[in-house]
């Protein structure tokens, strides 16, 4: 299936991208701004509007797919790509980009995303360029096939067509408490992210964010149906280690005291801590994940930063450096990648959370949603946005659909045996 033309269509990303650096150095808000100067290279301002383009591929039969590339929240932070730049991707898409999607045989995913994605000028392309180009080119595939974007990444890679719906977890934002109790009545499975990215929200030695665990868990018991058993997850950004020191037995020991406050519930800590390096983090993570085990906490670790790239989640699993990856989709690049890091998470018995960002879009958020199922992730993001009801049903609503598909499917392959 050759691939005719390619179309580019600037956009919005569903949220704003952050200057993390900046944040963490007391940055204050005003309203939704934060005041003071930037700090991460290639921010004009410590908040930026996020943007998104939108590649298209113009098929034989005039049918156009498509994709979107963006960057993350906290671009440039962690070991990550820089600022996403709409203008300076959309030219090195069309230079470069462009004539190779014009060459592949579009009907085979993997070879054509290996094809597409070769080094420019010895380096990588950009991981966002690589997210979005890797979501057309798999809704190419299952348009050819008539099949779904899930079915195309089991046959890819070999599975099974799955039965089991993925646990969606939802992300607060700012409007917290509103949120919590959004989150409660909507028996979301994972909540609520918290958004505990300053000191101001968590709190001398820790504190605030102490109270604020509680809070949710009682809020749970209190307005949540009594057959309702969500885990906790919260990202702290790295505010353990800032706040009460890199020492990993002095983190397990506060991650440990969180936990026995919320007896009853699993808790998932991302982020305790930023060691400065991929290795330094693979290091110190794995002694506290041992802690914490030989404790036998209910609490888990969640790594987010200087775990990036395919190769990067692989040290983590094999070091058993975390309890539960976030494979954060556009810092991944392909979409064929967020399918391998999950396989490879679940070879090395390591939970795989097919994350990503509030910067995404409708359209990233949904080819997402495929390959979480297809490959039966411990538990998928609910995007784009900070908000809850707008993620939670793109989502939740596409994993139904698609789960009914494949059921349909299934009987009829019984029906044909």
């Amino acid at each position: 299936m050759q691939i005719k033309e390619v179309l580019l269509a600037p956009g919005n990303g569903a949220f704003f991208y952050d200057d993390q650096a900046a944040i963490r150095s007391g940055a204050t808000q005003d309203g939704f701004i934060y005041v003071g100067e930037p700090i991460t290279p290639g921010f004009d301002f410590i908040r930026h509007p996020a943007s998104s383009l939108s590649i298209g591929l113009v098929l034989a039969d005039d049918s156009v797919v498509w994709g979107d590339m963006m960057g993350v929240q906290y671009s440039g932070a962690g070991g990550r790509d820089p600022l996403f730049d709409a203008d300076q991707i959309s030219n090195l898409t069309s230079r470069v980009v462009a004539p190779r999607l014009l060459d592949v045989d579009a009907s085979r995913y993997l070879e054509a995303c290996a094809d597409v994605f070769e080094p420019h000028e010895h380096k990588r392309l950009p991981l966002a360029l690589e997210y979005g180009v890797s979501q057309a080119l798999l809704r190419a595939v299952a348009h050819l096939h008539r099949r779904t974007m899930a079915e195309v990444i089991c046959a890819e890679f070999g599975l099974p067509l799955p039965t089991r719906r993925v646990p969606i977890y939802c992300q607060s934002g700012d409007a917290r408490e509103i949120n919590v109790d959004k989150m409660i009545l909507k028996a979301v499975d994972v909540l609520p992210h918290g958004l505990i990215n300053s000191r101001q929200k968590f709190g001398v030695e820790g504190q605030g964010f102490l109270e604020f665990v509680k809070g949710v868990a009682a809020r749970t018991r209190e307005i949540g149906r009594p057959d309702y058993h969500p885990v906790l997850h919260f990202d702290v950004y790295g505010w353990i280690g800032l706040e009460i020191g890199l020492e990993p037995q002095r983190i397990a020991d506060f991650i440990c005291k969180v936990a026995d406050t919320v007896p009853g519930f699993t808790l998932n800590v991302e982020s305790p801590a930023d060691f400065g390096s991929t290795k330094a983090q693979i290091d110190n993570y794995a002694q506290i994940v041992s802690i914490l085990d030989e404790r036998g906490s209910s609490a888990r670790i969640v790594v987010d930063e200087r775990c990036n790239t395919l190769e990067d989640i692989r040290l983590f699993a094999e070091a058993k450096a975390t309890h539960l990856v976030q494979i954060k989709t556009p810092d991944v690049g392909s979409i064929a990648d967020t399918a391998r890091a999950v396989l490879l998470c679940k070879a090395n018995k390591v939970g795989a959370y097919v994350g990503g960002s509030c910067t995404e879009t409708d359209l990233s958020a949904r080819a997402s949603v495929h390959v979480s199922v297809a490959t039966q992730a411990d538990m998928m993001l609910a995007k784009p946005g900070m908000g809850v009801d707008e993620a939670f049903s793109i989502v939740g609503n596409e994993q139904n659909r698609l789960l009914a598909m494949l059921n349909r499917r299934r009987a009829q392959n019984e029906n044909v045996r």
